[in-house]
């Protein structure tokens, strides 16, 4: 027995090394995945909140059973995101509140999740429930308060849309009437890939008394996108995640009775929602088929069907309707080699509403007839998909006769070019045949005063002379220039600032297109200089990237800052003076970054 207790305690020690291992190696590359609980101890009617924490967003999140307890909440997801010095700092955790059924001493067994291709998982948790406590409603906190109170959620219009056809996503905050919202900022915003993107603006945040969960609750729409998925198959919307800052009642009041608050802030995120993107069928596709989805009108016209040879008329092909007006080619007329056609001129009036894209497009050709006669613009074919009838439909315009009234005909040109082969005689009268010429010219000198020794002649002497210390000036001045290496460096560099920053300077007095401008110059600089496609990167991409051109951590900071000052901008007021403060870093930032470059 004494052997057996003694296998018995080694394999146990060997065991707890393999687990002790096991743990060290999932975080010696830095990435932790811990299970956090409020109390290990508690009555049979109390509530035990368990949190699920990683420092680096990870997929295929799985809880445990939480076997001997009832789910009351949960789960809740919380993203925070920070900078310090250049580093960024990012916390991810899903929340459960969770009520003993019964006691005895229960295990929280492990969460498993996906980072970076591997599975990490938590450390078992033992809990112990008792009999039931005298306090079990003690005032919980504000952050849990908050916690419970907030829920952000994307609803999505189609779940399985064709591709090419609109999207509706709606950010919805649902918010507990208990409590109050004072401000929110984004932590993380979508970047919509695969998808062509247009922000619907919110001019106004109005809440609605609504349910969620039945469930009395507030709702605010915080933002609106329209979607047109470019890509068939699964496509994945990123989470949009915010930090809500809220006033939370505390129980308590003040000395003239009034409901004293407590202040809290939480992060959320509405989730990764992903769209299953239907194929456009391949039965029925016409041959003309050029992309466009949705409901369409289609016409062709013109200005005039009579004019005269070397005259103009405009031949209009236009389409109107709700779709993706603005991702499809309009058709191309055929015309008769004898009507001269000119590169056509494209103009749209399409407005991007909560539902998709409604209005017009339209070609404007310019059209030359170059002979007498009666020439057809024959009839255009334009074909598109209607996702609600799910099936392709064609439209064809009528033909349109232009008849040329006046002007040369085919065999009027071939004739004439005839003509000039032959030699047409003319009589002349000889004795009146040289009555043209002018036989008393009455000629006047051009030249009043000879040119030796006039002031032209002494301008042209005496003047390359003059402009030899001119020109001895500014060489000497060009090379004091070029040798003062930061001086050219400095002028460059904000001759660059002035150059991306000109189309921000001229809306300073609009804050969306102001900041919209800024941002882009920003990705246009490190577009230009790093030939990249920064659009496509996240900020820690682009941090590395200038890390590795050797850019100083400062500098980073201050352009990553600047980054997030555009996207927060979008979502929360600002002033004339924040702006032209915003302005003046880009500048100088851009100036700095330039000369480390």
């Amino acid at each position: 027995m004494q052997l057996i207790s003694s296998i018995y305690r080694y394999v146990f020690v060997f065991l707890a090394l393999m687990v002790g291992s096991l743990t060290y190696a999932q975080t010696d590359n830095g990435i932790s995945f811990e299970v956090k609980l409020s109390k290990e101890k508690l009555g049979v009617n109390e509530r035990l909140r368990v949190e699920f924490i990683m420092n680096k967003d990870g997929d295929n999140f799985t809880p445990p059973n939480f076997n001997g307890f009832q789910v009351v909440m949960g789960p809740s997801q919380s993203i925070k995101s920070s900078w310090i010095n250049g580093k960024r700092s990012f916390s991810k955790s899903y929340s459960y509140i969770l009520k003993p059924t019964e006691k005895g001493s229960f295990t929280i067994e492990q969460a498993t999740i996906q980072i970076d291709g591997e599975t990490y998982k938590t450390l078992q948790k033992q809990i112990i429930v008792t009999d039931a406590v005298d306090n079990p409603n003690a005032p919980k906190t504000a952050d849990d308060i908050a916690d419970e109170s907030l829920h952000l959620v994307a609803e999505v219009s189609k779940t399985s849309p064709y591709l090419n056809e609109a999207v509706t996503v709606i950010y919805k905050l649902y918010i507990d009437p208990n409590i109050s919202v004072t401000n929110f900022r984004p932590v993380d915003s979508p970047k919509y890939n695969n998808f062509w993107s247009q922000d619907i603006p919110v001019t106004k945040y109005n809440t609605i008394n609504t349910t969620y969960k039945n469930k009395p609750y507030r709702s605010v729409v915080l933002k609106r996108v329209v979607l047109y998925p470019q890509k068939a198959g699964k496509l994945d919307i990123e989470p949009l995640s915010l930090e809500v800052f809220v006033e939370v009642p505390t129980g308590k009041r003040d000395f003239f009775g009034g409901r004293m608050y407590a202040q809290a802030s939480k992060s959320v995120s509405a989730g990764k929602r992903t769209l299953n993107v239907k194929p456009l069928p391949e039965n029925g596709k016409p041959a003309n088929f050029g992309g466009a989805v949705g409901n369409f009108s289609f016409t062709v016209n013109t200005n005039k069907t009579q004019l005269n040879a070397s005259e103009s008329l405009q031949a209009t092909v236009a389409v109107e309707g709700k779709g993706n007006l603005k991702l499809f080619q309009l058709p191309e007329p055929e015309l008769p080699s004898a009507l001269e056609v000119y590169e056509p001129e494209y103009k749209e009036s399409v407005k991007t509403y909560a539902n998709g894209m409604q209005g017009n497009v339209k070609n404007n050709y310019t059209i030359v007839p170059a002979y007498k006669g009666k020439y057809p613009i024959p009839s255009i074919e334009f074909s598109y998909f209607d996702p609600e009838a799910e099936q392709y439909k064609t439209i064809a315009s009528e033909e349109i006769m232009v008849n040329v009234i006046e002007g040369p005909t085919p065999n009027d040109a071939i004739a004439g070019a005839a003509k000039t082969n032959s030699v047409q005689k003319i009589a002349i009268n000889a004795s009146n045949q040289f009555h043209f010429i002018k036989v008393n010219p009455n000629f006047t000198s051009i030249t009043k005063a000879p040119f030796f020794g006039s002031t032209l002649f002494y301008i042209l002497l005496l003047g390359p002379l003059a402009a030899i210390p001119l020109f001895i000036l500014l060489t000497k001045k060009r090379d004091a220039r070029a040798q003062d290496v930061e001086g050219t460096r400095l002028r460059n560099a904000n001759r660059l600032a002035k150059k991306y920053l000109g189309t921000a300077k001229k809306e300073l007095n609009n804050k969306d297109g102001f900041y919209v401008a800024l941002e882009k110059a920003l990705h246009n600089y490190l577009k230009a200089k790093l030939k990249i496609e920064t659009s496509e990167f996240s900020k820690d991409k682009i941090t590395e990237l200038l890390t590795a051109k050797k850019v100083d951590d400062a500098t980073i900071e201050k352009f990553i800052a600047l980054l997030k000052s555009c996207e927060l901008a979008r979502y929360s007021p600002a002033t004339n003076v924040q702006m032209q403060e915003d302005f003046e870093k880009a500048s100088m930032v851009i100036s700095q970054m330039d000369k480390q470059l």
